[in-house]
């Protein structure tokens, strides 16, 4: 796969895929934007080279052409961090389009319009993939976030491109890949969260022949809990994952990976209940209670299993971080990752958003701008849009 410094960009209309799909309020305003300032540095390059600049990116996930997922905000904050003004492209394909991108003057920047306006982008269609082609001569892939997914502007539109390679953010998405999970320094600690196994059981399955250590928390340690033969009172749990668990659990074990489950949990009658959470041991789950956190003595657990660690690779929180009464569990790991010596790679969306909340995100070695894409690399699968690129 060829890097952005293997090209040569100078006078070249550049067709560039960027993930600058960023969350808005209501009032339709940016409301996180760190995908764009990710981003900048390849467009910078780009710009720097003396290249003309056509940028294409998705917004949510419209059903047809809908204004209030309109980049129209993307395009005003991408040319307050250019210090230049960015084009606005009234679609993303069309004679309009067409014309836009060949009167752009070197070291401008056109932005086009959401691509998921168009039906043949998640279809990967192969006429909307040359129309895109069209408004470049060389392509440029920055959008990691969106690498798992086979639509066009991802698979489609690179296969069209004999100059082609992959943006600086993407190629450090994939060089701290490497690093955590392909050739980490040992030992290595993954830490997994969230609220199910089955959305993780092929990242578990994966995991269990790379990692040293495996700390599971969330509601997903409810069911690996309850496998083991706990009444998990009216906790969220996967019962028919059971044996899945209990297998995962004997894999781990005979490769001498060690598995740390909570001992003691933050239980309550309700996700919604204030002031009624409290802290008991994992065998002793009252009945008309549910877990919802990990406990302080799991915490200190973890933070010594994480002490030796080398290097740490954390998806998922702790447990229902998003209601304050719920979210000690999570802010502990993110202070004892913080805080800790080794390489420290994080990935997905919950995750992300806790360790920003904490204002600790300056302590972590990589912060990954992806959720889907990071989890598709934990189960060990190739990426459809790096794949392209190749």
């Amino acid at each position: 796969m060829q890097q952005l410094s293997d090209l040569n960009c100078k006078g070249k209309r550049v067709l560039i895929r960027a993930d600058l799909n960023v969350p808005l309020n209501e009032k339709l305003e940016i409301t996180d934007d760190n995908r764009i300032k990710e981003f900048l540095p390849t467009l910078q390059a780009v710009l720097s080279q003396g290249a003309r600049a056509t940028v294409m990116s998705h917004l949510g996930e419209p059903s047809g052409i809908d204004p209030a997922l309109s980049l129209r905000p993307v395009a005003k904050r991408l040319s307050e961090l250019l210090g230049t003004d960015v084009i606005l492209a009234p679609d993303c394909v069309g004679a309009e389009v067409t014309k836009l991108a060949a009167d752009l003057k070197d070291g401008q920047v056109l932005l086009l319009e959401n691509l998921r306006f168009q039906p043949g982008e998640k279809r990967n269609d192969s006429e909307f993939a040359s129309q895109l082609a069209k408004l470049g001569d060389v392509f440029i892939s920055d959008a990691f976030a969106t690498a798992h997914r086979s639509h066009a502007s991802m698979v489609g539109v690179p296969k069209l491109f004999k100059e082609k390679a992959a943006g600086l953010l993407m190629q450090k998405e994939m060089d701290y890949y490497t690093k955590a999970l392909e050739n980490p320094r040992k030992p290595l600690c993954v830490v997994i969260g969230g609220s199910k196994v089955s959305s993780k059981l092929n990242a578990l399955v994966n995991l269990s022949s790379k990692a040293d250590k495996l700390i599971i928390g969330g509601a997903m340690a409810n069911t690996f809990l309850a496998a083991q033969g706990l009444q998990m009172g009216r906790s969220l749990y996967e019962p028919d994952l059971a044996g899945k668990a209990l297998e995962l659990l004997g894999t781990l074990a005979r490769r001498d990976c060690k598995v740390y489950l909570p001992v003691d949990v933050v239980v309550a009658p309700a996700l919604s209940s204030k002031g009624l959470g409290r802290a008991v041991p994992v065998q002793e789950i009252p009945a008309d209670t549910m877990a919802l956190d990990i406990g302080p003595a799991t915490s200190l657990l973890y933070k010594e299993a994480l002490h030796s660690a080398e290097t740490i690779v954390w998806n998922g929180p702790m447990g229902a971080y998003e209601n304050e009464e719920f979210a000690r569990g999570t802010h502990d790991m993110c202070e004892a990752i913080a805080n800790a010596h080794g390489l420290t790679v994080v990935g997905g969306g919950d995750t992300d958003a806790a360790i920003h909340h904490m204002q600790l995100a300056h302590k972590f070695s990589f912060i990954s701008t992806a959720g889907g894409a990071f989890l598709a690399l934990l189960e060990g699968n190739s990426l459809p849009g790096i794949k392209a690129l190749e």
